[in-house]
């Protein structure tokens, strides 16, 4: 019989990362051995430093019966295992093999039973777990924000895991990342509120998050340990996707590296079917966490994605009833589309809270009613002519306007605007000014990739590089829309 390694080879670099095959790695942390059972217990994948856990070597495994190897009592308890409700179940299975005793994770990838060992920790007194999750559970019920809750979020689990540095890592639409929460040693510098580029993650990689919550690395300095198997196929490979010990990719390594991390523990956040965010956990030194802290940790992320819909409510409730009193207000008055009553409704502060703008124009009969902070009287026809030319029809919602009308960038009082056509050449208009903000990357993020004498390298710069961001207004909440629209319509209707 012949045997040989699955390890990946191909040559990996910057400008190649985005495209490389995480999930199949052909190696593992050497913190633990793996074996992979075919349906009939042939073992038919197996590490080569399981040597270093129990008395037999890969090759002696490789191409026999489990039972042959480690007895009926053991297989019988894998059996069990696999076919109980306990299968991929939040424990793994405490078995001994070949008088060592091991944790064992099982999960299946395409066909193939995974058994993934570490040796047994000492036993976590679940009481104290139980005991702190209790009064985080009554701490998170006094917490009114999600940014709030976060933050108790990050101090619960570095309380529970013992990592010298907790965050809680928010994604934006093109998976730029923010430290929205922390909690860290003293005499560390804080993280809190830096961004950090989407490059940092690949899409490979977010996609990895989502299938398997949990990611641990016990030791950055470690030495990959190869997967082999029986020599009867070409291109042979194992799926890793929902592994504890999968090796992770080198350039994610020289990352942590050039951050001085030496451990990390990264918990899924997910929300609506979309990575959400991250917990992600680093330490300084190497560092592994029993199965029972791990649970508790990803419970501490269930925490989170349980009460996001439920917090961002709360945090946008206050601002949405004055939105809708406002609208309510101004049907009730009335007043119709015509030029005496428009002297009126123009006036009318509830027009601008109506959807917390800054100024508000309407164009009615080549007359132009405005009141608040609003562009020129030449800019508010300029605008509307080219926006019936792009035929964006009944509306229009933008937070830059340069985007689509680059000639009208210079006004400063016209950055993000809701637009809507009240028929007949009629048209009203609310407005915001640019909001003028300073973002606060982790390393300048156009330099995410470093060129030197060696080659390609992810960054090694984490030092703070700011941001001027102009030309854009603050984000138009859905509900602010809603009202803009509900109230135009009102006035076609009326």
């Amino acid at each position: 019989m012949k045997i040989k390694d699955i390890v990946n080879r191909d040559l990996v670099t910057l400008t190649n990362c985005d495209q490389e095959p995480i999930h199949i790695p052909g190696k593992i942390q050497p913190h633990g051995f793996l074996m992979g059972l075919t349906t009939d217990w042939i073992i038919d994948y197996c590490t080569s430093n399981i040597s270093s856990f129990i008395d037999v070597t890969h090759i002696q495994v490789l191409g026999n019966k489990f039972e042959t190897i480690f007895g009926s009592k053991a297989q019988e308890r894998i059996f069990n295992y696999i076919n109980s409700d306990t299968f991929q179940d939040v424990f793994p299975l405490e078995i001994e093999l070949l008088n060592k005793k091991f944790q064992v994770n099982i999960h299946k990838s395409d066909g193939i039973y995974v058994l993934e060992a570490e040796a047994q920790f000492d036993k976590q007194i679940l009481a104290d777990i139980y005991t702190q999750t209790i009064q985080f559970v009554t701490q998170m019920n006094n917490t009114k924000s999600l940014k709030d809750l976060c933050a108790l979020v990050a101090e619960g689990t570095r309380e529970i895991t013992g990592y010298d540095r907790v965050m809680i890592y928010r994604f934006d639409e093109q998976y730029n990342g923010e430290v929205y929460a922390e909690s860290c040693r003293k005499d560390l510098e804080p993280f809190l509120g830096l961004h950090y580029p989407h490059t940092d993650i690949p899409v490979q990689a977010r996609e990895l998050y989502i299938k398997n919550l949990l990611r641990l690395i016990v030791d950055i300095n470690y030495e990959p340990v190869p997967i082999f198997t029986i020599d009867n196929k070409e291109d042979k490979n194992l799926d890793l996707s929902l592994s504890i010990l999968r090796s992770t990719s080198p350039i994610h390594v020289q990352y942590l590296k050039n951050m001085g991390v030496g451990a990390t523990l990264t918990i899924s956040l997910i929300h609506h079917d979309r990575l959400w965010g991250l917990i992600a956990c680093h330490h300084y030194s190497e560092k592994n966490i029993s199965p029972e802290v791990r649970l508790a940790a990803k419970l501490q992320g269930q925490f989170i994605t349980s009460q996001i819909d439920i917090r961002e409510s709360n945090d946008e409730n206050i601002d949405a009833k004055k939105s809708i009193d406002a609208l309510e207000h101004l049907t009730a008055l009335d007043l119709p589309l015509a030029e005496d009553s428009l002297n009126t409704i123009i006036k009318m502060p509830e027009l601008l809270t109506l959807c917390n703008s800054g100024g508000v124009s309407i164009l009615f009969r080549n007359k132009i009613y405005k009141n608040g902070l609003t562009p020129e009287d030449h800019q508010i026809e300029a605008f509307v002519e080219q926006v019936e030319k792009r035929k964006f029809y009944e509306s229009y919602t933008t937070r830059k306007i340069s985007d689509d009308f680059p000639k009208l960038e210079s006004c400063s009082n016209f950055a993000g605007v809701v637009y809507h056509s009240l028929g007949n050449s009629n048209h009203i208009m609310w407005y915001r000014p640019e909001t003028v903000s300073e973002i606060s990357w982790a390393g300048d993020p156009e330099k995410s990739i470093v060129k030197d004498k060696g080659g390609l390298h992810p960054r090694n710069s984490f030092n703070i590089w700011k941001q001027i961001v102009k030309g854009q207004s603050s984000i138009w909440k859905q509900y602010e829309i809603n009202a803009a629209a509900k109230y135009a319509h009102h006035f076609i209707t009326t």
